[in-house]
């Protein structure tokens, strides 16, 4: 080789090199974008930091938590029998899917952070209200704002459905003063570990079940006390949501069952509520002769107790997360299997 040919040690060309980032600079990125996410849906390891008041307000509201009970509306027609695919129909499952997740749950969620903030402190300190974000007047507005706007809506949905009786209002109220006495002193439910976690499971389950019902048929006693014993399971996905606060619930005295029994046993209690309490609903549509639906119920438990010993009895507080994430999808696919099932029966 003469001199004047140079020896370049790196083969590649300096241009290739420039249009490939660190890989650093690509992990940063993707860590930054998926805490966003994050913080705007309301989910644990969240971003501090968002100017936008609307996305604070959002997050304020926990779009996350409004997906099971905008589920429970869908299970609540499909057990009504009566559900059939109109337009009306639609625009009336979309306003009442309105009513429960982003009006009645975002009231929850936002009276919940008010009356949380001083343990967000400890347990989440990236949340609007403790990072600094919103003020506390603002705060106040949305509360009032979303539960009025949620009851009158409420009012309407049983006008349109030409319901006698007000059975959609009625559960509204009764809604939103259990959420008021879940989160706010003196009565604080969320102080106790059994009855926080139950009055989170009828919440999630029971309310938006019944009201769904009551949109297209009539509610009776049967559907009212069937969606009662499945809101003991949603009392087991209620305490998995305690294991990312056991540290700020203990400084505070609250009495959450990961609090009161341990971490290990705690999560226990939650599995075993869970599966237990979906086979109860799967033997009562035996009874009723839904041998199908009941088998199909009792499939879709299988790999919810699976991921159970994968990730949750393991290190609940590590894996609550994608627990919840692998096995939930289960859980509500069988809440709809059993609605299916019910309106099958004409029960």
């Amino acid at each position: 080789m003469s001199e004047s040919t140079p020896i370049n040690p790196n083969s590649q060309p300096a241009e290739a090199i420039e249009s490939v980032p660190p890989k650093e600079e690509e992990i940063t990125a993707v860590a930054d974008r998926s805490s966003k996410a994050r913080q705007l849906l309301g989910m644990k390891g969240a971003a501090s930091g968002e100017k936008s008041i609307w996305k604070i307000r959002l997050q304020l509201m926990k779009p996350i938590t409004w997906i099971p009970l905008i589920w429970g509306v869908v299970c609540g027609a499909a057990s009504s029998g009566n559900y059939t695919w109109t337009l009306e129909n639609v625009l009336m499952s979309a306003a009442c899917m309105l009513l429960s997740g982003p009006l009645l749950a975002g009231y929850t969620q936002t009276l919940n952070e008010y009356y949380d903030r001083e343990i967000d402190a400890v347990n989440e300190p990236y949340r609007p209200i403790p990072s600094g974000a919103i003020p506390l007047p603002q705060v106040i507005t949305q509360i009032w704002v979303l539960l009025i706007s949620g009851n009158a809506l409420a009012v309407a949905l049983d006008v349109w459905a030409g319901n006698e009786f007000p059975t959609i209002t009625t559960i509204a109220i009764l809604g939103s003063f259990i959420a008021y006495i879940y989160s706010a002193p003196p009565l604080k439910l969320k102080q106790n570990g059994w009855l926080g976690g139950y009055a989170l499971g009828a919440s999630y389950m029971a309310f938006p079940w019944c009201t769904g019902h009551a949109l297209f048929g009539e509610l009776n006693w049967k559907i009212v006390v069937i969606t009662v014993v499945y809101s003991l399971a949603g009392l087991g996905i209620a305490i998995v949501n305690d294991f990312k606060s056991v540290e700020g619930d203990r400084q505070f005295g609250l009495k959450s069952l990961p609090v009161m029994f341990g971490v290990t046993r705690a999560a226990w209690v939650c599995a075993v509520m869970i599966d237990v309490f979906q086979a109860v609903i799967a033997v009562y549509l035996i009874t009723i002769h839904e041998n199908l639906y009941a088998a199909i119920l009792l499939l879709l438990i299988i790999p919810q107790i699976t991921f159970q010993d994968m990730y949750f009895l393991r290190d609940p507080l590590k894996n609550d997360v994608k627990y919840q994430a692998s096995a939930q999808p289960f859980l509500v696919l069988g809440m709809l299997v059993a609605g299916i099932a019910l309106g099958h029966a004409g029960v």
